[in-house]
C-alpha cells in the first residue's frame, strides 16, 4: 500500500473508520492550516468542522463529502472540535465529537443524520455525565453500544478525580495507578449514557493494574475498540512516547491485559488510529506530519494493511 495521505487538499487527523452501505468511511478531524504556538494543552489543535470522507475500497481513491458539521452549529461548544467517531442503529448515523463547552470544559457530543457522510444535525446539549475527549463507539455482538473515551493533559481527563471538574488538576505521581480510558453503555436511542462511565483497566500480564510512570504502556488518549475471534482489543495511544498500544479481554468492559506496541512514533507529535475489518482484511488508519513536513497540528490521514499472528498478537507494523 503507498502510504500516501488519503487526500491533501486539507488536512486530516485522528481517524475512525467503519464499513457503511458497503463502503469505508474515514471520521476525522480537521487540522486548520496555521501559524500557531505549540503547547501540551493542544491549544494548536483549534479544528472547527468535520470532513468526512469515504472510499470504495481502502486501497482505492478517497471522496473528501465536504463539511458535515460545524462548532457554529453546536448550540453548547465554544471551539475545538477534536477527533469524532460515528455510528449506525436505528436506521440512522451517529456522529460522536469532543468540544470545549462555554466554560472551556470538554464535552461529548452527539448530531444525527440520515447519511453516513452527513450533513448532521446536533443535539442542544452534550451528553449528560460526558467529559473528556476523544470517544470511541463500540457496537458489540449483541447489538450494544459502548463508548470509550479520555485523553489526558489537554484533553482533562485528569481533571475529574473526584467527578467534579479540578481546572488545575495534575497526572498521578509515577509511583500512583495510571488513569484509565473511560467506558460507557450507551441507551437505546444512542444520545445519552445508560450507566455512569467507569474506568476500562488496563492491567500487566501479572494481572496488576499500570502505573502512572509506565509511560511505553500505560494509557494516554485515542481509545478505540474492535473484535477479533471472540477477544475484545482495547488499542490506544501512549501519548508523550508516541506508541500505539493494544491490550485484551474477555469482556467489553474489562479488565484488558497489556499485550504489546504494534506502532512506533510517526512524523510529528500526536499518534491516533482505527482499527477495522473490510471485506475480510484488516486496516489500521492512522495519521502522521509527513505532509506538511513534521508540523504537528498539520497532519494527514493515510492507511495500511494489519495482520494478525496465530496467537491473536498483532504484528508489529512501520509506519
Amino acid at each position: 500500500m503507498a502510504r500516501k495521505p488519503l487526500v491533501s487538499h486539507i488536512y486530516t487527523a485522528d481517524p475512525s473508520a467503519h464499513v457503511f452501505e458497503g463502503k469505508m468511511y474515514i471520521y476525522p478531524s480537521h487540522d486548520l492550516d496555521l501559524e500557531v504556538e505549540e503547547n501540551d494543552l493542544g491549544d494548536q489543535y483549534q479544528m472547527t468542522d468535520y470532513h468526512i470522507l469515504s472510499q470504495e475500497t481502502p486501497e482505492g481513491p478517497t471522496t473528501d463529502h465536504g463539511e458535515a458539521l460545524h462548532v457554529q452549529q453546536v448550540p453548547w461548544a465554544s471551539r475545538q472540535m477534536w477527533a469524532p467517531d460515528a455510528a449506525f442503529a436505528n436506521n440512522r448515523y451517529y456522529l460522536y465529537f469532543p468540544a470545549r463547552d462555554k466554560d472551556g470544559i470538554f464535552r461529548i457530543g452527539v448530531a444525527v443524520g440520515t447519511r453516513p457522510e452527513g450533513p448532521f444535525k446536533p443535539e442542544a446539549e452534550p451528553i449528560k455525565g460526558s467529559f473528556s475527549i476523544d470517544p470511541c463507539v463500540f457496537r458489540d455482538d449483541d447489538g450494544k453500544f459502548y463508548m470509550y473515551f479520555g485523553g489526558l493533559w489537554g484533553g482533562q481527563l485528569q481533571c475529574w478525580p473526584t467527578g467534579k471538574f479540578v481546572a488545575d488538576a495534575k497526572t498521578p505521581p509515577d509511583a500512583e495507578l495510571a488513569l484509565c480510558p473511560k467506558v460507557a453503555p450507551l441507551t437505546s436511542d444512542m444520545l445519552q449514557f445508560a450507566a455512569a462511565p467507569k474506568d476500562a483497566v488496563i492491567v500487566d500480564e501479572k494481572g496488576s493494574p499500570l502505573k502512572a510512570g509506565d509511560n511505553s504502556r500505560r494509557y494516554f488518549e485515542g481509545p478505540w475498540m474492535h473484535k477479533y475471534n471472540g477477544t475484545y482489543y482495547l488499542s490506544f495511544s501512549t501519548g508523550d512516547t508516541h506508541l500505539l498500544c493494544y491490550a485484551t479481554s474477555k469482556s467489553p468492559l474489562g479488565p484488558f491485559t497489556h499485550r504489546g506496541s504494534f506502532l512506533p512514533p510517526v512524523v510529528g507529535w500526536t499518534t491516533h488510529h482505527s482499527i477495522v475489518e473490510f471485506k475480510g482484511r484488516w486496516y489500521l488508519y492512522y495519521h502522521d506530519s509527513t505532509l506538511s513536513g513534521g508540523v504537528s497540528h498539520r497532519r494527514s490521514v493515510k492507511v495500511q494493511e494489519l495482520f494478525y499472528e496465530a496467537d491473536g498478537s498483532i504484528r508489529p507494523m512501520v509506519p
